[in-house]
């Protein structure tokens, strides 16, 4: 047998088995494997619930705040959007926090070594939390920094903002999410 037939048929031979392979991987990753979550991040869907700990190493619950409007703000450092809307949060948390408003900015896949230099210096009052390995921020479905959730005093989503926002943004949002409101 010619030298280039027996290649040919090595080469076929280990195609077949990486098509197997990649074939197997599919049909488990489909059945077997249960997802991190079964729930929708879209707008009148109930917010997923999550535990993380704050640069002090208190944790938060989203449940803790039942009752409170919360906004959801996932962001890092590196973010130029992120760090342009950090100031407008704040401005509106200082009006809103007396109005049953909670911000939890949430970090995500940073440590704290470059989290905290960042937060003391925007003199950040909300709880900023640490999301190490983006799992919360997958379970919401993100893709891209900033991403908002603003959720209402039931744990519903009223609105997810994707990409920065404007302070007028923000408080028109924080108004939809005041607890006891005329909705």
């Amino acid at each position: 047998m010619p030298m280039i037939y027996r290649y040919k048929s090595l080469l076929t031979k280990l195609m077949l088995v990486l098509l197997c392979i990649a074939v197997s991987f599919m049909i488990y990753n489909q059945t077997v494997r249960t997802p991190h979550i079964d729930a929708s991040t879209e707008n009148g869907s109930l917010a997923v619930d999550f535990t993380l700990s704050d640069l002090q190493g208190h944790s938060h619950s989203l449940t803790d705040y039942a009752g409170r409007g919360v906004v959801v703000n996932f962001w890092s450092t590196y973010c130029p959007p992120c760090e342009k809307e950090m100031p407008a949060i704040e401005s509106a948390y200082q009006d809103y926090k007396q109005q049953g408003i909670e911000v939890l900015a949430v970090n995500v896949e940073e440590t704290m070594r470059v989290v905290h230099p960042f937060v003391s210096k925007k003199e950040i009052s909300f709880p900023v939390l640490l999301d190490r390995h983006g799992e919360v921020f997958s379970d919401y479905e993100g893709l891209t920094l900033p991403i908002t959730f603003f959720i209402d005093e039931k744990g519903k989503i009223v609105e997810r903002v994707s990409g920065e926002m404007t302070e007028q943004m923000i408080r028109t949002n924080m108004e939809k999410i005041k607890p006891n409101s005329n909705k």
